[in-house]
Parts: structure tokens; C-alpha cells; sequence
């Protein structure tokens, strides 16, 4: 409790305090509450998300193909050669077939794991890489004609073995463009490329008539 000046008693409670012109009393103003904060807009709707285009039908998957056995084989003939690692082995048959059989290491290795457990190749650490040679009995299993790589590689048709050394010469153009091409040479190229595909996906959504 505090004590007025002209000896009225009042009670402050936080408020505003505002006297009665008509008489002694002061009457205390509880303070309004916190106005509460507008709500934000509402977010307009978002617009409907269009269909996407018809996706054109892709092409069919040509791969050669490739019989059990062929790696054993075409092991064992380049073996016959002379000795050579594994990656040197992948790389020599790929080169044979026009880069249409690349063995993989997950086909190649287990393979030729499996020959040295026959006693057919031994293997001898040499340079951080497994060297591999035949042994006596592995020069009476080897075929030196045999062509294991020529025959995946008859095994895909001829335009399909074209259209693949195509995109091979193509690879390597891109390549050499982009350790000489200029900043014009880079804008033509990819419009050029942005218009191949283009004309590609509308040859593969034609009719098949």
C-alpha cells in the first residue's frame, strides 16, 4: 500500500493509475493482455505439377554372348603365349575382340584361382602385381589356336559391333576436345550433343513402322 499526496490510499497492481474527477478515489488499470501475434497469410495453393513426357521406349540391350568355359580357355591360349598378370590378361582380350569382351576381375581371378588349384598355372609375386604362368601339365591342357574372343565377338551382330565402334571413335573425339577445344568449340559441341540427343530419343519413339 502507498500513501497519495492528498491522502488518498490507492493499491498499484502493475497498471495504469487514473483519478476520478468527481471525487478522491484512484482507481487502478489492470494492463491490457499481450496482443497475439497476426497469423502469417496462407500460402497460396501450389500450381499442379504437369504430367511428364512419354518416356520413349528404349532400345534393346545387345550384348555378346559369352559360353562357360570361354575365360578358362582364353586363359590358358594367352598363358601359352607368354606369362602375364590378370589386368594384362583382361586387357589383352578386350583388344582380340574389338572391345566387345571385356572379361571382369570377379570372372577372371576366381578362374584363375581355380587353375592353379588344378596344378594347370602357378603364380609368383613380381613388380606388386601376381604374375601367372603355365606349368608342364597346363601346356598339355592349353589350346595356343584356340580364339575364344573372336567367337564372342562374331556373337553380336555386325551392326550392332559397328554402332559400338562408332560411339568408341565418338569417345575418344570427346576426349581430345576437351584438353584442346576453345570456349566456341565448347558451346558448338554441346549444342551439337544436346541436338543428338534429341534426334536419338525421337528415333527410338518412332513407329516401328
Amino acid at each position: 500500500m502507498h500513501e497519495h499526496t492528498h491522502g488518498d490510499m490507492y493499491e498499484e497492481r502493475g497498471g495504469d493509475i487514473y483519478g476520478d474527477p468527481h471525487g478522491d478515489v484512484w482507481m487502478v488499470h489492470a494492463p491490457f493482455p499481450p496482443r497475439a501475434p497476426f497469423p502469417p497469410p496462407p500460402m497460396p495453393p501450389l500450381p499442379p505439377i504437369p504430367p511428364l513426357p512419354p518416356v520413349p521406349p528404349s532400345p534393346p540391350h545387345f550384348s555378346p554372348r559369352v559360353r562357360r568355359g570361354d575365360v578358362r580357355v582364353a586363359l590358358l591360349a594367352l598363358l601359352s603365349e607368354e606369362p602375364r598378370n590378370g589386368y594384362q590378361m583382361i586387357e589383352e582380350i578386350s583388344r582380340r575382340s574389338g572391345g566387345i569382351w571385356r572379361p571382369s576381375p570377379g570372372s577372371v581371378y576366381p578362374a584363375l584361382q581355380q587353375l592353379e588349384d588344378e596344378g594347370l598355372v602357378r603364380s609368383e609375386e613380381s613388380g606388386g602385381s601376381r604374375t601367372y604362368r603355365l606349368t608342364e601339365e597346363g601346356r598339355r591342357h592349353a589350346d595356343a589356336s584356340a580364339e575364344p574372343w573372336a567367337e564372342v565377338a562374331r556373337s553380336l551382330p555386325e551392326d550392332r559391333h559397328e554402332l559400338r565402334m562408332l560411339w568408341g571413335q565418338l569417345g575418344e573425339a570427346f576426349v581430345h576436345l576437351t584438353h584442346v577445344a576453345d570456349d566456341r568449340q565448347v558451346a558448338e559441341t554441346k549444342k551439337l550433343l544436346k541436338e543428338t540427343r534429341k534426334t536419338m530419343f525421337r528415333i527410338l519413339a518412332e513407329d516401328g513402322g
